[in-house]
């Protein structure tokens, strides 16, 4: 499979890198999409990847520059119901930084939120559909508060609101940076 991917996305990804200023796709970000009705569904919530390679009926590879954020989400069912809800909050990482392998991500990304079960997914996706209400897009939210809501999460704590205040002070201090 990964021959298969390699030959179909090696043409548009290099004409995408060299329209992106780069001279190599190394520093992109790869992401598997997949759709198999009533069994699976690998989906974007929110991102904007750079391109969007379709392979075939079923999959997509969805293609990120360096330091995007993105959220991908895994619905996985058998003949008895639900059996996997997982979702990732990750950015687009360079060469030079550390990231974690993670499945379908290639090379990796830095992991910025997991969430694993349907009480958990739901949660966060109420904090999303919060985050858009006030007029911010999800994938410009400060990455701090992505982790630090990972880690309300892992501690069985309130989760915190995402506010305008916080957004306006992470766009203040990205802008001096």
């Amino acid at each position: 499979m990964n021959a298969q991917l390699s030959a179909a996305t090696a043409a548009p990804l290099s004409s995408l890198a060299v329209s992106a200023g780069r001279t190599s796709t190394a520093s992109l970000t790869l992401v598997s999409l997949a759709y198999i009705e009533q069994r699976i569904n690998l989906y974007l919530r929110f991102g904007e990847p750079a391109r969007t390679v379709r392979l075939d009926r079923w999959r997509r590879v969805a293609v990120f520059l360096p330091g995007a954020v993105f959220c991908r989400i895994r619905w996985q069912a058998n003949d008895y119901g639900t059996i996997r809800w997982q979702l990732m909050v990750m950015q687009a990482c360079t060469p030079l930084d550390a990231v974690q392998r993670i499945p379908a991500v290639r090379p990796g990304a830095r992991l910025l939120l997991h969430a694993e079960g349907e009480p958990v997914v739901r949660a966060v996706l109420t904090q999303f559909d919060a985050i858009e209400a006030q007029g911010i897009a999800p994938a410009d939210v400060s990455p701090a508060y992505w982790r630090t809501l990972a880690n309300r999460l892992a501690a069985r704590l309130p989760l915190p609101v995402y506010t305008a205040e916080r957004h306006a002070a992470w766009l203040a201090g990205k802008a001096l940076s």
